[in-house]
């Protein structure tokens, strides 16, 4: 059995402990309940945008228009964007997204790959780190992204991104993050950035796609496509880290959790200790008594 110091020393330590992850559970909540709001309020807006983008893709596709946005040709290089945090102490939000990534070039892109054809941009220091020890090839990174998440930095990155497609550097975009759904649950998202999808999504409603077009649907391809496309990156990046902080705020949780319960266990253990040498000292003076009398 541990003498008493060592685990006085060790209830110590992990008080210590719990106030730290308490109180990072109360940052991480604040944070949740600021970015939750703008988050849920966005999300109507950015979904039934992306609706009408697709339904414009598909009008466009069926008219002489180009979509410089649209290419339908098979990919051959390929941007996979992945989004984590900067920070760890938030389980699995970053592992997941990176195997996720690796998973999909296996599965997806091995050929493209083996050609030197697939390249990551990271959005969070966490994804950099873990990327470059794995030897990807990278094509950017933007760790500060992260620190203060607005719709005018998000769309200069995003801005970069399509310009980069148009170029024709890169044949598709895809991005990797996780969704928010609650503080507990994150679920793990990957969606085509570009090209733009021309058919709804299976399972949804389509709207009908014969529009009036005002002022031509040159226009709309110049101004209206590359503002929805930023709106679905910023919503992308706001919603990881809506779930980062839910991430994190239920990993705090359960550390302060299991911080209260291992200082019950050894508080137990030391009062047992403690009283296992009281016990030994009152023998050791009633056996010294007996010698004395003997």
């Amino acid at each position: 059995m541990p003498n008493l110091k060592a685990i006085r020393v060790r209830i110590s330590s992990v008080k210590s402990t719990r106030q730290i992850t308490s109180a990072m559970k109360m940052v991480a909540a604040a944070k949740l309940r600021k970015a939750q709001d703008k988050i849920v309020r966005l999300r109507p807006y950015a979904n039934k945008l992306h609706d009408i983008l697709v339904n414009l893709s598909q009008s466009l596709a069926e008219s002489e228009v180009e979509n410089i946005y649209g290419r339908t040709s098979a990919p051959e290089k390929i941007m996979i964007i992945v989004i984590t945090s900067n920070r760890g102490l938030c389980g699995a939000f970053n592992s997941n997204v990176i195997k996720e990534g690796r998973r999909i070039v296996a599965d997806n892109y091995y050929e493209q790959y083996k050609k030197g054809n697939v390249r990551f941009l990271a959005i969070g220091k966490k994804g950099f780190d873990n990327l470059r020890k794995q030897k990807f090839s990278i094509a950017g990174e933007y760790n500060d992204l992260l620190n203060e998440v607005t719709f005018e930095r998000t769309a200069e990155i995003a801005e970069k991104v399509m310009k980069s497609f148009v170029a024709g550097e890169f044949d598709r975009i895809e991005i990797i993050y996780n969704h928010f759904k609650n503080a507990a649950v994150q679920q793990l998202t990957r969606e085509v950035f570009l090209p733009v999808e021309t058919a709804p999504v299976t399972g949804k409603a389509s709207m009908p796609a014969d529009y009036i077009y005002e002022p031509g649907k040159e226009a709309i391809v110049k101004e209206l496509i590359p503002k929805s496309l930023k709106i679905q990156f910023y919503k992308a990046l706001l919603d990881s880290f809506v779930a980062e902080n839910g991430a994190r705020m239920t990993a705090m949780h359960k550390a302060t959790d299991n911080a209260t319960t291992m200082i019950s266990e050894l508080t137990l253990q030391y009062n047992k200790a403690r009283q296992a040498s009281i016990t030994n000292q009152i023998l050791e003076v009633v056996s010294g008594a007996e010698a004395l009398k003997g």
